[in-house]
């Protein structure tokens, strides 16, 4: 297929993980008339009962990721923290899209901060954290405040701990596993918002509105677009995530997640972190644009050209969690909701089950 395939219908995309962003890619997939091959360890994965053919090893399998290779013309994945040599195993069969970079930067927080700050795009301030010194020492920079991140593995809220007086300094090391860290500035944001942005084989870019995202035990319950920013906020969201994607020489989809901050000069936007995959506050796309962030993450990897990413409706996102996916029936009565349900075998507290998009004309 020679260094950079593109894929024609019938041909087929291997994803590695198989929750429920791997199903929806592959639902995506399947109306593009693309077979999937999913890869995951876990057998009761829910993107299993939507591919064409899936297998079940441990990420470490080289035997069972050789036979993957062979049966897939392009590999994906659905989250972040796939094994590194996991990825550069298969990257040397056939290609790895987004990327084995893109997954080195995203992986680890201090990689991505430096990245980010030389692909020319504000965020916050940091330092590199290696023990407890470092870190009363970085915070005399930070007037004695900011956000102690574990450079590795951390996601809804987990390996952060917030630093606002005095008294959560002493022991704040060991708190986080005594793991490698950065200290970020705590910003005085109104709020967080994101933009999914995606790239093609060709280098084009394409970006979708911000959303303006509501978070509940550092899970995120919402987002909502319009997020009432400004054109010129709008404008300034798809330079940065473009600058980013390009940087990386990207292909698919990504989440850049920002703070919105508002000051005395107007509008201001910090990069937080990237996701080198679709992305939860990207589902409103499914309902409320022509092509959705799966779709268009699907077309990135295949090597085709991009879809629009125009809005034609405002949309909320509503995510539902644990117990709140037993609603359903409530859910399918409202006029304004498509739901989208995960088909994850158990129910459990804090556990995403699904997603309602509430979707209206589009006023802005």
């Amino acid at each position: 297929m020679g260094a950079n395939p593109r894929l024609t219908p019938g041909d087929t995309v291997g994803i590695l993980g198989g929750g429920q962003l791997g199903r929806m890619l592959a639902q995506s997939a399947a109306s593009l008339g693309l077979k999937t091959h999913i890869f995951c360890p876990d057998p009761s994965s829910p993107a299993f009962d939507v591919c064409s053919s899936y297998t079940i090893a441990p990420y470490e399998d080289v035997d069972a990721l050789d036979r993957f290779a062979s049966s897939v013309s392009v590999v994906t994945y659905e989250f972040e923290n796939v094994p590194g040599p996991t990825a550069a195993h298969l990257d040397a069969k056939v290609p790895v899209r987004p990327g084995v970079r893109a997954l080195q930067v995203a992986q680890d927080r201090l990689s991505e901060k430096q990245f980010l700050s030389t692909a020319g795009v504000a965020i916050a301030d940091f330092a590199e954290i290696n023990s407890q010194n470092d870190l009363e020492n970085a915070l005399k920079n930070f007037n004695g405040i900011g956000v102690l991140k574990t450079r590795r593995f951390g996601y809804d809220g987990k390996g952060q701990l917030m630093i606002r007086e005095p008294n959560d300094v002493p022991g704040a090391f060991d708190k986080i596993g005594a793991a490698p860290a950065v200290l970020e500035d705590l910003i005085s944001f109104e709020c967080e918002v994101s933009v999914i942005v995606a790239r093609d084989l060709d280098g084009t870019c394409a970006s979708y509105d911000i959303a303006r995202n509501h978070h509940e035990n550092h899970i995120l319950k919402t987002s909502t677009v319009p997020a009432g920013v400004s054109a010129a906020t709008l404008e300034t969201a798809r330079l940065m995530a473009e600058q980013i994607v390009t940087g990386l020489d990207y292909v698919g989809v990504m989440g850049v997640e920002l703070f919105l901050v508002r000051d005395t000069d107007g509008e201001k936007l910090l990069v937080n972190e990237i996701a080198p995959r679709v992305h939860n506050s990207g589902h409103w796309t499914q309902d409320a644009c022509l092509t959705s962030q799966f779709d268009q993450h699907i077309r990135a990897v295949a090597g085709w050209s991009l879809g629009s990413a125009a809005r034609h409706s405002d949309v909320v996102m509503e995510n539902l969690i644990g117990f709140e996916a037993e609603d359903w029936e409530k859910i399918l009565k409202d006029p304004s909701a498509r739901l989208h349900l995960y088909g994850k075998a158990e129910i459990r507290e804090g556990r995403k089950m699904g997603h309602v998009n509430r979707v209206s004309e589009k006023i802005t």
